[in-house]
């Protein structure tokens, strides 16, 4: 099917079938991703067709539609997460987030386009939203390196699991240069996770060292006095994330004489975005002299 033909027959077939008091808006938090990385997008379902609408429970309630700028339509892989029945009352909207990329693999570098159809059972209609743009683009790697996966507690011995970290940056055409960890296998044909690290400034130059667990520890400058520090698993998963500021010393990564990787120098400061999350405050006691009665 050609490109054109697959537009016109989604758009056609949703102007036909679909009563202009119910609306799908697809949305994303950004229109350019790496290969490999997290696609959320946002649907805003608004229903003004005076009648409750009955929704999800069912794999196909919600899909999408998704196709390469050559007309290359890219196939569900996986169904999408389960979503548990809800009503939908006239005169409201209901949204609903979802990480698409595990079901639609958009690995190749090149411009797509993604459609949400909203599947109406009870009417045997269809609506669907207007085309979204996304752009994949191929991130420069900056530096990696092959570790070893530690084996889990009663795995058998045996060779190793080889892997490999990747960090990338990405330069944006709309926002700041971001920095992202590529977890690959040692050939670098599978994937396992591409996570973003954060955003950097133009001159930084991200400092790693893999600890003994083979985690990654990563400490870039993200402002003109701030650096971030953050601790990836074998696995691509976030550990750690803290915020230092360069005070009277710069900070750095530094192995000490048991093997721990931390930062040294400069002063953290604790921010919403720690990983952990900071403690909450401790409650406080305030304490003043007893006013005098009044005459």
């Amino acid at each position: 099917m050609t490109k054109l033909g697959f537009w016109a027959g989604v758009l056609a077939g949703a102007v036909l079938s679909a009563p202009a008091q119910v609306t799908v808006e697809l949305t994303q938090p950004q229109d350019q991703f790496l290969p490999g990385e997290a696609l959320p997008v946002t649907v805003r379902i608004t229903n003004l067709s005076g009648q409750t609408l009955h929704l999800g429970g069912d794999p196909d309630w919600l899909t999408f539609s998704v196709e390469s700028r050559e007309g290359v339509v890219v196939p569900k892989m996986a169904d999408l997460p389960a979503f548990e029945p809800f009503e939908l009352p006239s005169s409201k909207v209901a949204t609903r987030r979802i990480d698409i990329a595990p079901c639609y693999p958009i690995t190749e570098v090149g411009r797509y386009n993604i459609i949400a159809n909203l599947n109406i059972k009870a009417w045997g209609r269809q609506v669907a939203s207007q085309p979204r743009p996304l752009d994949v683009i191929q991130g420069a790697s900056i530096w990696q390196q092959e570790f070893g996966v530690p084996k889990a507690p009663g795995q058998p011995e045996g060779s190793p699991e080889i892997r490999r970290y990747l960090l990338q940056q990405a330069n944006y055409v709309k926002g700041p240069i971001r920095l992202y960890l590529r977890v690959t296998d040692q050939s670098g044909t599978r994937t396992f996770r591409v996570a973003k690290v954060g955003a950097l400034i133009s001159f930084s130059r991200p400092e790693h060292l893999i600890d003994q667990a083979s985690n990654l520890h990563v400490l870039y400058q993200d402002g003109p006095h701030s650096f971030s520090y953050t601790k990836f698993s074998p696995d691509g998963e976030l550990l750690a994330r803290q915020t230092h500021d360069y005070i009277s010393t710069r900070p750095r990564l530094k192995e000490d004489a048991d093997g721990n990787i931390a930062v040294f120098g400069g002063a953290r400061r604790i921010t919403s975005s720690d990983v952990p999350p900071p403690p909450p405050p401790k409650p406080t006691l305030d304490l003043e002299e007893p006013k005098p009665l009044s005459q």
